[in-house]
């Protein structure tokens, strides 16, 4: 359990960081962000909707108790990532340019892996009955 613990926070200790640094300039509408997306040929309203949306998704990933809002907040940052990589190279750029970014979804994707062997793990240890802790009779 502390190996898949120790994996689970570095990857997704990364991942949120990498979504993180990607939705502060979106939300504030730098002129990286906003020339990152001209480039491609996104149109620029869409800048704060992407950023918000990925703030809500670190979001969602970091807090605990919810595990169906963990799912979509996973589902939507992977779409995200891979979105844009997919954008980058139809718009012409040069695979220097797009190819090293597909670590950021390989981080994602073991972070989930982790995520789901936590909870698992969890609720093994869960329905174990501890002979200490067992009320003869019951």
């Amino acid at each position: 359990m502390k190996k898949t613990n120790i994996i689970y926070w570095i990857a997704t200790g990364l991942f949120a960081f990498f979504m993180f640094g990607s939705a502060i300039p979106d939300i504030l509408v730098m002129p990286d962000a906003v020339q990152g997306f001209k480039d491609i040929g996104m149109p620029a309203y869409l800048i704060p909707l992407v950023g918000w949306a990925k703030l809500f998704g670190v979001i969602g990933i970091l807090l605990p108790g919810y595990p169906r809002l963990r799912e979509w907040a996973y589902a939507g940052l992977i779409i995200d990532v891979l979105g844009a990589i997919y954008s980058i190279a139809m718009s012409g750029k040069p695979p220097v340019m797009w190819a090293p970014i597909f670590i950021i979804p390989l981080v994602g994707f073991i972070s989930y892996a982790y995520a789901h062997k936590r909870a698992q793990a969890q609720s093994t240890n869960r329905s174990v009955v501890r002979p200490e802790t067992a009320v003869a009779g019951r």
